[in-house]
């Protein structure tokens, strides 16, 4: 039977507000592979993965990932992963939130969600990687980041002509924590 992780009390009120039919938050599944590979392409300017790679994410990454399901379809996604030589740093790969669901909070309430899942095995700290560019990613991770009350450090990541010659922006890495384990006390949900 799937487990499924619903949005505590007070973010159900608070997309209850916004929405006239709730989100479900649950870890993505194999069969949301095509979904999730279309609500990326929809959300520029997140780099399309092939398919494969998305259903990959769907299985072999799902408790570290979360989805955001209304009426029966996924309209926003968190992928992850626990980077293997610091399994305390989940590495937040993409959110991606379909025009239909934005403005609603949903990005920052699937990131609490998934936090809140993920402290239980030991995450202290998220990382991620933007270009400058992006700026509603910046502007979400740094407002996670003062709502946590955790600091963000920014270093570069992939450098634009090093690791890309000159095909893609400078990927900065964003390091936000560290967060209280389960029993600490400081997350905020």
């Amino acid at each position: 039977m799937p487990n499924y992780f619903l949005a505590n009390q007070t973010d159900r009120e608070n997309l209850a507000v916004h929405e006239p039919t709730p989100f479900e938050f649950r870890p993505l599944a194999p069969t949301d592979g095509m979904a999730l590979h279309r609500l990326v392409h929809d959300c520029p300017p997140l780099d399309p993965n092939s398919t494969y790679c998305n259903l990959l994410q769907c299985s072999h990454f799902r408790n570290t990932s979360i989805a955001a399901i209304r009426n029966g379809n996924l309209v926003g996604s968190v992928t992850g992963y626990c980077i293997p030589d610091r399994p305390d740093t989940l590495f937040v790969w993409q959110v991606a939130v379909h025009s239909s669901a934005r403005g609603k909070g949903l990005a920052r309430t699937m990131l609490r969600n998934l936090l809140k899942r993920t402290a239980t095995q030991g995450i202290r700290y998220i990382e991620t990687s933007i270009t400058p560019g992006n700026e509603a990613s910046l502007k979400l991770f740094s407002g996670f980041a003062t709502e946590q009350n955790a600091d963000m450090v920014r270093s570069v990541m992939f450098e634009q002509a090093l690791h890309f010659e000159g095909a893609h922006e400078t990927e900065y890495l964003f390091r936000i924590g560290p967060f209280a384990t389960a029993s600490g006390s400081h997350i905020q949900y």
